[in-house]
């Protein structure tokens, strides 16, 4: 058995990033970014780490050096991990050098501090894959590369929040040109509750939401359940949508989830997208989750018809 496995009182980080081979920097972020690790304290106040804990950060360090991603693996249950196979030979390293060539130039504009190198090659993947293709398909992978990135040290904290703010900017520079809704076009309204404070992801969901003609209604980041209760009646919302990423709590997720749908309407929908826990794999009652962006167009279908019946029978009524 290992030492490390003896001490019943908790592993000292140090050990555990020998034991792991993951710095104790790296160790800290995950736990402000994800929520896991979550160490105890030991009688000096330092991080002190359960055994089955350590267990899974041995098996992610494992997975990371096969080619997957941290900002996954750290959601998963340890019998989950276990049952991921290995990669074909050359597989995920052919598909990680094809990310890494394609976003060199993202990473090494934040590096270098250009934010005018990074909006003009952001402007350059909005015209060559359309505002829709580059919220699906180019921002999330992105997304990926620059959060892996600040996860793992390679960019520092105020290198993401320049990306992130560039992408805003520009993303909603870009949502100032749509058309207006309709009139009678469905409305949803968009927010983040009080435990989540990245906006990036309702911002790409209002794009996909305008780009299918919905009047859109972004309250931004915490709101307290009661004001979008209030808001959703204010603005007549067909729709509430919701972002969560992984590092909110997940305990204040459920609890505000529960409490949001229970002072909604019952019939109000509750649209809730992103990558926490609760609402991946847990699912609360009376909320649908949203996969990914690229499923809106989809989900709005029955609003769709029901807009194209209300305009229907305007020019009759006309």
């Amino acid at each position: 058995m290992d030492a490390i496995a003896q001490q019943p009182t908790g592993i000292p980080i140090a050990e555990v990033e020998q034991a792991t081979g993951i710095a104790r920097a790296t160790l800290r972020i995950w736990e402000r970014r994800y929520g896991f690790p979550q160490p105890g304290r030991d009688a000096r106040g330092e991080r002190s780490y359960p055994q089955q804990q350590v267990g899974k950060l041995r098996r992610i360090a494992e997975l990371m050096a096969q080619g997957y991603r941290p900002g996954r693996l750290v959601q998963l249950e340890p019998a989950e991990l276990a049952a991921i196979e290995a990669p074909a030979p050359g597989a995920l390293a052919g598909r990680a050098h094809a990310v890494a060539a394609a976003d060199d130039v993202v990473l090494d504009s934040l590096r270098s501090h250009d934010p005018v190198a990074l909006r003009q090659m952001l402007e350059l993947r909005i015209r060559s894959a359309g505002l829709a293709g580059f919220v699906c398909d180019e921002l999330p992978r992105m997304n990926a590369v620059v959060g892996d990135g600040w996860s793992c040290g390679g960019l520092q904290v105020f290198e993401e929040h320049l990306y992130t703010e560039t992408v805003q900017v520009l993303l909603r520079a870009h949502l100032a040109r749509l058309p207006p809704a309709d009139a009678e076009a469905p409305r949803v309204l968009l927010a983040t509750l009080p435990e989540e404070s990245h906006g990036l992801g309702l911002l790409m969901a209002q794009a996909m939401f305008m780009l299918e003609g919905w009047a859109c209604t972004s309250l931004g980041v915490r709101v307290p359940v009661g004001q979008v209760v209030s808001a959703a009646s204010a603005f007549e919302a067909d729709v509430v949508g919701l972002s969560f990423t992984a590092s909110a709590n997940p305990a204040h997720v459920q609890r505000s989830l529960e409490q949001l749908r229970a002072e909604l309407p019952a019939g109000l929908p509750i649209w809730c997208g992103g990558s926490s826990h609760i609402v991946v794999r847990r699912r609360v009652p009376g909320v649908q989750h949203v996969a990914h962006v690229r499923d809106i167009p989809a989900m709005s279908a029955p609003w769709q018809d029901r807009l194209a019946r209300r305009i229907s029978a305007a020019s009759s009524a006309g």
